[in-house]
């Protein structure tokens, strides 16, 4: 597994790990990650994963990267320590690796949020602090909120069909040595980005290479520096599969002739803000309604 510096802390972390949203399985199947070298593993006090991935990491907590999230209504400052409290106690140990504001929430000042976060990295709870679905604006603010300790990652949607932070915020962090930490990088579903490549050329590169479709997908992700990747997995074939996309790279001719024959967008305010305020189950329902149009017009509804 190639391992990538994560910000400009000299602490380097797996290129692909393993998200946890929506996670139904056991300690079992991260565990497997884990040591196929996925050691690299994302929670959220939202999620309700925290518990098992304290179990999955039992034992080898010490070669483990963990990162958890607090949730925008626990902003304030005793909220901020009180979730990731009770963070610690779900997963398990003594101190969480990463600490992410889960999405931004302009109602409580930034100030307090961050500094609130300074201070249980004073305390030894925190080794780094990091955003998540922040923009570069929210980004700025947070880091001179945060003082001297450094912002060092920002998690956001992005794959190859979702292009929507090449539209400044991928540069703004690759210049100023924050990494980004890609989730969605299949986006709905690998059918969803199979739709979007209606000459095949997924599964020609696939071919040259050896690696499987999702793999070729994932590594697109990864060939930008200071990109990792948490993809999900629901089998012990999805999750070794997923670690297999890192150890080798596309050429730049295989990426960029998936960026010229891959159809893809890049997100609008009003887009993001209809993602933020529809229910995730409501969005489920839509994504299931979507399998059963035709690829063409699934095509142009990524």
């Amino acid at each position: 597994m190639f391992v990538k510096e994560l910000g400009h802390t000299g602490v380097s972390i797996p290129e692909v790990g393993i998200g946890t949203f929506a996670y139904e399985g056991g300690p079992e199947l991260l565990r497997q990650g884990l040591e196929a070298g996925a050691l690299f593993i994302d929670t959220a006090e939202s999620y309700g994963t925290e518990s098992v991935v304290g179990d999955a990491v039992r034992g080898i907590r010490d070669r483990v990267f963990i990162a958890t999230k607090i949730s925008p209504q626990h902003f304030h400052e005793a909220d901020v320590r009180q979730s990731l409290d009770a963070s610690l106690r779900r997963l398990g140990v003594d101190c969480v690796d990463l600490v992410q504001l889960h999405y931004p929430n302009p109602s409580i000042p930034i100030q307090e949020t961050m500094g609130a976060l300074g201070a249980l990295v004073d305390a030894g709870k925190v080794r780094f602090c990091g955003v998540s679905n922040f923009s570069i604006d929210q980004m700025r603010e947070a880091q001179k909120a945060l003082g001297s300790q450094p912002l060092v990652s920002n998690q956001v949607r992005y794959n190859i069909i979702d292009r929507s932070i090449e539209s400044g915020l991928l540069q703004y962090c690759q210049e100023q040595g924050i990494t980004i930490i890609a989730y969605s990088p299949f986006a709905k579903s690998l059918t969803r980005i199979l739709d979007c490549d209606p000459g095949g050329t997924i599964a020609e590169i696939a071919q040259a290479t050896g690696k499987s479709p999702a793999q070729v997908v994932i590594n697109w992700c990864l060939c930008k520096d200071g990109v990792v990747a948490i993809p999900k997995a629901g089998s012990r074939e999805h999750i070794l599969e997923n670690c297999g996309a890192s150890d080798w790279r596309l050429s730049a001719a295989q990426i960029e002739l998936l960026d010229t024959k891959i159809r893809f967008r890049h997100r609008n305010r009003f887009d993001r803000l209809a993602r933020k305020l529809i229910p995730h189950s409501l969005q489920r329902v839509a994504v299931d309604a979507l399998r059963y149009l035709p690829q063409s017009v699934r095509r142009r509804v990524l």
